[in-house]
């Protein structure tokens, strides 16, 4: 049994498990317990903070059979009620009896009843140091810290790249990684394509996961980018291909496994837009969201995964306005997750366009 602490949006890190795993359950509203085949892996999933395996012995006993040498853990608790002070009270309550029989302990402590991300990264808690640990208690059941989402590894991913345009919009590598991931289990080196490559960040993501990259953007100033940026990613052992192509007419030359991108969003707005500039921009987007969706329908064969991002606008009243066109794809030939049909946004506090992630297969 694995436990996952959810990310800042806790539906779409329920989405991404769900679509990888077994008996994904959500239990609260910062964690989801699973069952995998294989040992999951934190760097591989966006919407997840850190992956914790249980521990079927007493954690007294997990802890007293850890390497020789100073222990060094803390403890996060998501059990309702856990506070600062009981936490601290149940590791000083370890360490004491620790202590005792010998073992020199160090104790890290965060500023509540559990640690934050950065705190356990920092202080190596992420699992690779046999002699250091996060415990995460939830209820009864305790479970050892596997992984912890590599915030500095993201960071130099998104803002190292060689070639990066803020004016066509910055797609989070957690955001591209959840769409991958969406698309479901994918066989070892399969074809993961995105038409709307702008500078690769989808086709990055998919390399780093060891899939193969399919890239098409209908501007030859973004193809440049994304092979600059893929070009960069030298340490990869995946391979890319990119072309210049209109999505709504390209025809791609390579057999898709899968498809994963972000789709036109319009134009930036740092304001929510009127409503005759709300209709304008629907209608934009609706045309050549739909025209991709079918011309992409006749290149692909039945069962192949389709996440897309499509946008959605804040409006003055706090609410997302969203592109009514899950009837027209249903209609196009694609299955469409339960999920998408209520939605699924990603977004922070205030973003005037949202990303409305959709979850297509074909029929």
């Amino acid at each position: 049994m694995y436990l996952a602490v959810l990310g800042r949006q806790s539906e779409i890190s329920i989405a991404e498990l769900d679509a990888l795993f077994r008996e994904v359950k959500k239990v609260t509203s910062q964690i989801a317990v699973f069952d995998a085949d294989d040992l999951p892996d934190i760097r591989r999933l966006g919407g997840s903070l850190k992956l914790a395996e249980k521990i079927s012995e007493p954690v007294l006993d997990f802890l007293a059979g850890l390497a020789d040498g100073k222990i060094t853990f803390g403890i996060s608790d998501y059990t309702h009620g856990a506070t600062f002070k009981t936490v601290n009270l149940e590791a000083m309550k370890l360490k004491k009896i620790l202590t005792r029989h010998g073992r020199s302990v160090r104790i890290v402590t965060g500023k509540g009843a559990t640690l934050s991300t950065a705190t356990s990264l920092h202080n190596g808690l992420s699992g690779k140091n046999p002699k250091k640990v996060e415990l995460i208690k939830l209820d009864n059941d305790w479970y050892r810290v596997i992984g912890v989402q590599d915030i500095d590894a993201y960071s130099r991913r998104d803002q190292a790249r060689p070639s990066r345009d803020a004016k066509v919009g910055m797609l989070p590598p957690k955001l591209a990684q959840i769409l991958i991931n969406l698309c479901g289990p994918l066989k070892k080196g399969a074809a993961v394509l995105d038409p709307f490559c702008g500078t690769g960040v989808v086709l990055q993501e998919a390399m780093l996961m060891g899939y193969r990259a399919y890239g098409t953007d209908v501007s030859e100033r973004m193809i440049e980018y994304s092979k600059k940026n893929l070009e960069w990613l030298s340490d990869s052992k995946s391979t890319f291909l990119l072309s210049q192509g209109d999505a709504t007419s390209f025809q791609w030359q390579e057999s898709i496994d899968a498809v994963a991108c972000e789709g036109y969003l319009g134009v930036p707005m740092s304001n929510p837009p009127t409503e005759m500039k709300l209709k304008e921009q629907k209608q934009i987007c609706t045309e050549i969201i739909l025209g991709f969706l079918k011309n992409l329908g006749a290149q692909i064969k039945s069962g192949t995964p389709v996440v897309i991002a499509a946008p959605a606008w804040l409006q003055t009243n706090g609410k997302y306005s969203r592109l009514l066109i899950i009837d027209e794809i249903s209609n196009m030939g694609y299955n469409v997750d339960n999920r998408s049909r209520e939605g699924l946004l990603y977004h922070r506090e205030g973003q005037v366009v949202a990303r409305d992630i959709i979850i297509l297969r074909k029929k």
